[in-house]
């Protein structure tokens, strides 16, 4: 049960890949401001359960090169590693589990090749349809009148140095704010202008019930190392990734999907539509599961990791991979 991490070549770009246990893969596709090891916990647990855990560094984060191009970083380019990686384990098809931007990704994966997608087990982030207007339409309007940070990240080099020169606090800030622990849509409560530091709370200190001090030193080891500019220029492509998917509109997904939510998590709250959970039923015809997870929030694969272990695992064996 050995974790092993080795490299491959997509395209030119080296992808990092953490890797636990033998049998059907099951890839992790993690979020901002994370990396692969934002899910050791559940490499641990689906692994011993009998199955090939693989969660990579995506596009631009930890081990991962990140390409110079604002323009690399589309889910689509990104959906293309997660292809390449499927073909370089050998592999027809495997279940996607995503988090944050992991979770759009295998939204848009199980749309874009549905024949690689044997299941998808999401937390958090709830399908929604393609919207009739770019996303920035949106979020302009709301950043007029309080702090937004899908606003304040778009500007190449801003919320980057910012971010790289105190990258623990940062972290702390952000990973606190988003837990169950705190309310995050309270940083609305701040004007536009303000830098992120300025708007998250400060974060008590650690360890937390869940989260160690060893775990959070790996993150902000890795974070130290690359900064934050690769995770930030996913944000830069959100109007992009809704130019290419115009094809993909009006679209279900068609693979059976699993779906996890922390009953406090900001982007249920605030990010996904007055109705997420009808909206993800009515667009996603085969939903074999709905799990609210009480007191916890976006990291709720941390912060209640017993109770997500227990959901991959009975989803995978739903699936009967």
């Amino acid at each position: 049960m050995e974790l092993r991490h080795r490299y491959l070549d997509i395209d030119g770009t080296r992808m990092h890949v953490a890797e636990q246990g033998q049998g059907y893969p099951v890839v992790f596709c993690h979020g901002f401001p994370h990396t692969s090891y934002i899910w050791h916990r559940q490499l641990h647990a689906v692994a011993t359960a009998g199955y090939r855990a693989v969660a990579p560094d995506l596009r631009g984060y930890g081990r991962t090169e990140a390409p110079a191009q604002i323009e690399a970083y589309t889910n689509a380019a990104v959906i293309g590693d997660l292809l390449a990686l499927l073909d370089d384990m050998g592999a027809e098809r495997a279940v996607f589990v995503g988090l944050d931007f992991g979770a759009q990704l295998v939204w848009e994966l199980s749309l874009r090749a549905p024949e690689r997608v044997a299941g998808a087990v999401v937390l958090n982030n709830p399908f929604a349809p393609r919207p009739p207007r770019a996303p920035s339409e949106f979020w302009t309007k709301a950043a007029q009148r309080h702090f937004l940070h899908l606003s304040y990240f778009q500007e190449p080099g801003v919320a980057d140095a910012e971010l790289a020169a105190r990258p623990a606090e940062f972290l702390a800030r952000v990973y606190y704010s988003l837990s169950g622990d705190y309310h995050y849509l309270d940083t609305w409560k701040n004007p536009p202008g303000l830098g992120y530091l300025d708007v998250l709370p400060e974060a008590p200190p650690l360890p937390w019930s869940w989260l160690s001090t060893a775990e959070f030193d790996t993150l902000v080891a890795e974070f130290t190392r690359t900064g934050f500019t690769g995770g930030l220029n996913w944000y830069r492509n959100l109007d992009r990734n809704w130019e290419l998917t115009e094809s993909l509109a009006g679209r279900t997904v068609a693979v059976p999907a699993y779906f996890l939510y922390g009953e406090n998590d900001p982007d249920m709250e605030g990010f996904s539509g007055r109705d997420p959970l009808a909206t993800l039923r009515a667009n996603v015809p085969d939903l074999r599961a709905v799990v609210r997870v009480p007191d916890a929030g976006h990291l709720v694969h941390l912060e209640r990791t017993a109770a997500v272990d227990e959901f991959l695992l009975a989803a995978l064996g739903d699936l009967g991979v």
